[in-house]
């Protein structure tokens, strides 16, 4: 029972961590065009995901970490290794692709364009991250 518990809670923080990121791919053709006084309110639900993502990834490895203890996978197994490559990897795309941009954008300069495409841009790279993330927890292939 324990450990269907955890993989409901480690299910729903994929869903948080996800979710929310397909939400903001029609938002930034409205960003491109926003006034200046409504772009706060896009930029607001841009650092309102991004930090939602963040604290449902804390949950997503807290209790990936108690799915492997408890459950029948090890360390070693390659799509655990691979998923943690790739966790690592978001986590310092994460960090850099998003809330510099937003702050590009708050400045008002003349480059928005930039870095509405540059956000555009990293939202699919950051999602095609947590896809494959996804399928390697989903179809557990033997990489190696």
């Amino acid at each position: 029972m324990l450990y269907k518990l955890l993989l409901y809670i480690h299910i729903s923080s994929v869903i948080l961590s996800i979710g929310p990121f397909v939400v903001l791919i029609p938002m930034i053709g409205k960003l491109r065009s926003a006034e200046a006084s409504v772009q706060g309110i896009y930029l607001d639900a841009f650092r309102f995901v991004v930090r939602l993502s963040k604290h449902a990834g804390h949950v997503l490895v807290a209790s990936g970490i108690l799915l492997v203890i408890a459950g029948p996978w090890t360390w070693g197994a390659s799509w655990i290794a691979a998923t943690i490559f790739i966790l690592v990897s978001s986590l310092f795309f994460l960090a850099r692709a998003f809330s510099p941009t937003i702050r590009k954008i708050e400045e008002h300069s003349q480059k928005k364009e930039a870095a509405v495409r540059t956000l555009h841009r990293a939202i699919w790279m950051y999602l095609f991250l947590l896809m494959v993330m996804l399928w390697l927890m989903v179809a557990k292939p033997v990489l190696w």
